[in-house]
């Protein structure tokens, strides 16, 4: 048997430290090895057995969440998953977490109907899993037993490709990024990189809602391309970069000559909403030859049978290289099907952009 990944849970709320661990130990994955109501106390845990993924509260007394990450990081790095409440402070202070070293970030799993809980168990399971093979020195400092539904493909949210709706090759370009683990350092490295007059770019990075629009706000002060969360309607222009917004699905779409999103509710795709599938088969569709797309560090293989989707309607379509991935998950599956016309570093992709367009 494959060795079980040990988890540590780290939150003040005792309902929510038994919520989590039954979440994770429903997993055949995951052994939960113990639960802190405090870093303190979650220090001295790892004295006596080093868990291989911590998942850690924000708000806790003693010391704060981000105050002990930093120290974990600094000491003794350990994958940490940050574990929110669904608010706006909190969400920015997430991003916080993420500069400082987490690994991802989940909601507090929510139990109002058994279909949020499924989706929390799918999710939370996924991201931890994710979290154990984690390469944390790409990035420094800055299915088991539960029982789920059946994986769902990009058909529940529009039809396979049958004839292209995309124009001909134009001079204009709409650049689809897919990403996940890792992906929100690796994201900010790339688009830091882009002069403000680069192609417009859409961009679906798996992330709980509300923590998409303060990811948002914080690229969108770091570089010089416009970045924003996505809205129904929306133009996909040069020098803007579109955020799908967490728990929805974003299609991209044409109207005349012109390129805009939609944003729609749906079922989980690849495991995921939003899932970077769908974004891919849309961009297939209504952009054809007109796209790029690629397709980041993550785990799992949302995106790769999209990718090669667009590569077959003529888009140029390119892979993050393992060596440069926090979780070569994504990118090996998009690989293996031959979808990704080349695969690239993260310091190349911003040029691959530039070059292509």
């Amino acid at each position: 048997m494959a060795k079980r990944i040990k988890v540590l849970i780290v939150d003040d709320s005792a309902s929510v430290r038994q919520t989590l661990a039954g979440i994770l130990g429903s997993d055949d994955r995951i052994e939960v090895i113990g639960t802190a109501a405090d870093p303190f106390v979650a220090a001295r845990r790892i004295q006596d057995q080093v868990p291989d993924v911590i998942t850690l509260d924000v708000e806790m007394p003693r010391m704060d969440g981000i105050t002990f990450l930093r120290k974990l990081m600094a000491q003794h790095p350990i994958p940490v998953v940050m574990c929110s409440s669904l608010t706006e402070l909190g969400s920015e202070t997430l991003m916080l977490a993420l500069a400082a070293g987490a690994v991802d970030v989940i909601l507090k799993p929510r139990t109002d109907t058994r279909q949020q809980l499924l989706e929390a168990t799918v999710g939370i399971c996924d991201v931890v899993a994710a979290a154990a093979g984690a390469r944390l020195t790409r990035l420094p400092l800055r299915r088991g037993s539960a029982a789920v539904e059946k994986k769902l493909s990009a058909d529940v949210m529009m039809p396979p490709p049958a004839g292209s709706h995309a124009m001909a090759r134009t001079t204009e370009r709409v650049v689809c990024i897919g990403a996940s683990t890792g992906g929100t350092e690796s994201l900010r490295d790339v688009l830091e990189r882009l002069p403000a007059d680069c192609p417009g770019i859409v961009v679906v990075q798996h992330m709980p809602e509300k923590f998409t629009a303060a990811f948002a706000r914080r690229l969108d002060g770091l570089c010089e391309v416009s970045v924003r969360e996505a809205q129904s309607g929306d133009a996909v222009l040069r020098g803007h970069v579109l955020i799908a917004p967490g728990n929805r699905h974003m299609l991209l779409q044409r109207s005349g000559a012109r390129y805009h999103v939609t944003v729609r509710d749906g079922p989980l795709v690849s495991r995921h909403r939003p899932s970077v599938d769908v974004l891919f088969r849309s961009a297939a569709q209504y952009a054809g030859a007109n796209a790029v797309g690629i397709l980041m560090t993550g785990m799992g293989d949302d995106g790769a049978k999209g990718l090669l989707e667009m590569r077959q309607a003529g888009a140029r379509t390119f892979a993050q290289d393992e060596a440069s991935c926090v979780v070569f998950g994504m990118p090996k599956e998009a690989i293996a099907l031959g979808a990704a016309e080349r695969i690239v570093s993260l310091g190349g992709i911003s040029g691959e952009i530039c070059r292509v367009a």
